[in-house]
């Protein structure tokens, strides 16, 4: 957590969302992924993740597991990172 001390505020807002999307499973596989790599994560990508999380709960994680297709619009390079961070089928 000392990590996000030195984040820009943006960032921080992101962990925040990342980490209490409303589903659990969302928490565990989009805030870990977050906790992990927001700093690495590019103003570009930083845009599609938050386009990620004003998706349904349910959709991103169907998504992320592998359980339903990802749609065209965020079949990016965030969500195969989140794919594999999870180490989920691509």
């Amino acid at each position: 957590m000392e990590k996000s001390l030195f984040m820009d505020p943006r960032r921080k807002r992101l962990l925040f969302r990342c980490q209490h999307c409303g589903m659990k499973e969302n928490d565990f596989l989009i805030g870990g992924f977050a906790a992990a790599h927001v700093s690495d994560l590019s103003d570009e990508q930083m845009d599609r993740l938050e386009a990620l999380l004003d998706e349904s709960d349910n959709d991103l994680c169907n998504w992320i597991i592998g359980k339903t297709p990802v749609p065209a619009a965020h079949d990016n390079d965030v969500m195969a990172w989140l794919k594999k961070f999870n180490n989920c089928p691509e």
